[in-house]
């Protein structure tokens, strides 16, 4: 079963994922490097998020390539910076989520930006405090991540499938915690302060409609925070868990384990194929930049032509 969901699923997924994320966050980033004149606070955060994506979508090429044909490279230092990409693009992401939930509370708490958390100063030494501390939290997965040898059919085995199983079960609960449960409840803690602001402020202008839409916003992000993610880190633990001898789980659970495992992992990574969505949602007037500055080119084009 492991291996059919290996070679027909992921495979599949893991392709999806890089033909819709490559082209989205492509877009984006040229978007901002190219129509975004005024730069500000929340446009960093998300440009940082897209280039987080972009890091991880090179990886899957060789994953998909490797996963479809059973065929894996053996040298170790592509099997484990592969795994290590995918690990600081899954965390990155979280953390940068997360500021961008702080940037858009302290948005409507300053609509004119004059608090020190709004600057762009203060969000480039975020970014890159975030990736600082990233790289560090995720060094010593190296050493969890299993050598590519004859042992292992010279195959390379993913984190959950690695190394001694209690080591590597108290370094994912630390990742866990650290890395998803924390970033988590300070976006909802932000998210429900969000709420609440703007409930209070439908209430003094009597109106749901300025409500409505940045309500639906913040119930679709974390929603989508919580679907993608947590699947993920439940059955990581209980992968590694289940490999501990002491625990005498039977073969046969232990592969039902591997299966559950096995789906959640690619729809973890659905995220850097879904994050275009919040630069269309989420970025200051990203959108009308954007199309005007396709129309532009079109104009263009279309006078070249008829010359």
């Amino acid at each position: 079963m492991n291996g059919v969901l290996e070679k027909y699923y992921l495979s599949t997924m893991y392709s999806l994922e890089f033909i819709l994320g490559f082209i989205g966050n492509i877009i984006v980033v040229f978007g901002y490097i190219f129509c975004l004149k005024n730069w500000k606070s929340g446009n960093i955060y998300l440009l940082n998020l897209s280039l987080s994506d972009l890091l991880f979508l090179c990886t899957l090429p060789v994953l998909v390539n490797s996963y479809s044909r059973h065929q894996w490279a053996k040298e170790n230092i592509l099997c484990h910076s592969n795994r290590f990409l995918l690990h600081v693009n899954l965390y990155s992401s979280i953390l940068f989520l997360t500021a961008i939930s702080i940037d858009r509370y302290m948005l409507l708490k300053h609509p004119f930006r004059d608090h020190f958390l709004q600057k762009r100063k203060t969000a480039l030494i975020v970014s890159v405090a975030i990736w600082i501390g990233v790289v560090l939290e995720l060094l010593p997965l190296i050493y969890f991540l299993e050598p590519v040898t004859l042992a292992n059919n010279y195959k390379c085995l993913d984190y959950a499938s690695s190394g001694h199983p209690m080591k590597s079960l108290i370094y994912s609960m630390f990742l866990t915690v650290f890395g998803f449960l924390i970033p988590l409840l300070i976006m909802c803690c932000f998210y429900v302060k969000m709420v609440l602001f703007l409930k209070d402020r439908s209430e003094q202008l009597n109106s749901l409609l300025t409500l409505e839409k940045p309500l639906n916003l913040v119930i679709l992000t974390v929603v989508i925070f919580s679907v993608l993610f947590t699947p993920y880190h439940i059955m990581r633990n209980v992968r590694l868990a289940s490999r501990i001898p002491a625990l005498n789980i039977s073969v046969c659970m232990q592969g039902i384990i591997n299966t559950i495992y096995t789906i959640t992992r690619p729809i973890a990574f659905l995220n850097s194929a879904i994050n275009p969505v919040f630069y269309f949602l989420m970025g200051d007037h990203f959108r009308e930049m954007l199309m005007a500055k396709i129309r532009q080119l079109l104009s263009r084009c279309t006078c070249h032509l008829f010359r």
